[in-house]
């Protein structure tokens, strides 16, 4: 006697439709993988975007006198309580290229910060220490080497607006290149190479001494 759907116990239908979603991913792999397939469903991308509105104008008065180019390989890993890897819980190695500035605010520079001479042969200047700037992630040359996800994650990537975000690898690269630029003597280059600019501009307006301070 032939049993039908309809008669199925609850777990049966269960398993079974556990089986068919399994077997769509996989088949969607598959898919991906034989030749001809991918051109022959491939898709077209359109820019639909409207145009760029100008939110505000800001005047820059610092002198951007550095530049670091910095790489960083984030490892993040999450795990799930009392699941095993392979059921819930993601891993991505990414590698993060990004740059950071050094920069002196010439804005702040006040009237009793500069001193010339009765000759105005000697010039003594007094600046702000060099600052950094926000490290600037370069997307062009950063880029994700690995993911493993679980079979409940790659589930629910299926349902997400987002999936397969890198979001969180990409705060902590940024994170990590910019603890990279407090320790690299960024700033140090920077007051060296405002100081040679300074100097060579003065010199060429006729001073012959040009002193350059950093500091209160």
């Amino acid at each position: 006697m032939t049993t039908s759907p309809r008669q199925l116990p609850g777990w049966a239908k269960a398993v079974g439709a556990f089986v068919l979603v399994l077997a769509v991913l996989f088949a969607g792999i598959r898919l991906a993988v034989l030749p001809g397939i991918k051109d022959l469903f491939g898709t077209e991308t359109h820019d639909r975007s409207g145009p760029a509105l100008l939110k505000s104008i800001q005047d820059m008065s610092r002198y951007d006198a550095a530049s670091g180019n910095f790489q960083v390989v984030v490892d993040l890993d999450k795990d799930a309580k009392f699941l095993p890897d392979a059921i819930r819980g993601t891993r991505t190695l990414y590698v993060g290229s990004g740059t950071v500035d050094a920069y002196v605010d010439l804005g702040r520079v006040g009237e009793k910060d500069v001193r010339v001479n009765g000759g105005r042969t000697s010039a003594t200047i007094r600046l702000p220490h060099a600052r950094l700037g926000r490290p600037a992630l370069d997307p062009d040359h950063s880029y994700a080497v690995s993911k493993q996800r679980g079979l409940l994650d790659r589930l629910g990537d299926l349902f997400s607006d987002n999936p397969g975000s890198e979001q969180a690898v990409q705060k902590l690269a940024v994170r990590h290149i910019g603890t990279a630029a407090r320790s690299s003597g960024l700033t140090a280059r920077a007051e060296s190479n405002t100081t040679s600019m300074l100097q060579g501009l003065l010199r060429s307006l006729g001073f012959t001494e040009v002193h350059i301070r950093y500091g209160a």
